[in-house]
């Protein structure tokens, strides 16, 4: 789940070229070390949980990870107001593909 927020996000700001500068990719690539294990880690505790405690507790938590790859790929993926230069996105740096439910 973290890396599949994180390869969104960079998917988005390559496509709008908007963040997708020398900085922008390191910072990408740092937050990427914290947000992949931490994400293990938070799937890892259900699956250590349901060995003696229902399942129903393992929810929470999985909504919890939900939550954080929504809120990552929101934040980090469409940087509104940051000048890109692809010139196919709009002013909030929002590829097409990005999901409306999202917000940019």
């Amino acid at each position: 789940m973290g890396y599949l927020a994180h390869a969104l996000a960079a998917n988005a700001r390559a496509y709008s070229d908007a963040g997708w500068e020398q900085g922008g990719r390191f910072e990408l690539t740092f937050e990427m070390l914290f947000l992949v294990p931490g994400c293990a880690l938070l799937a890892l505790l259900p699956a250590l949980s349901t060995r003696r405690l229902p399942l129903l507790l393992a929810v929470p938590v999985l909504a919890v990870l939900a939550g954080v790859v929504h809120w990552y790929f929101a934040a980090k993926g469409a940087l509104a107001g940051h000048p890109g230069d692809s010139g196919r996105c709009g002013p909030d740096n929002a590829p097409q593909w990005w999901p409306g439910w999202l917000p940019a």
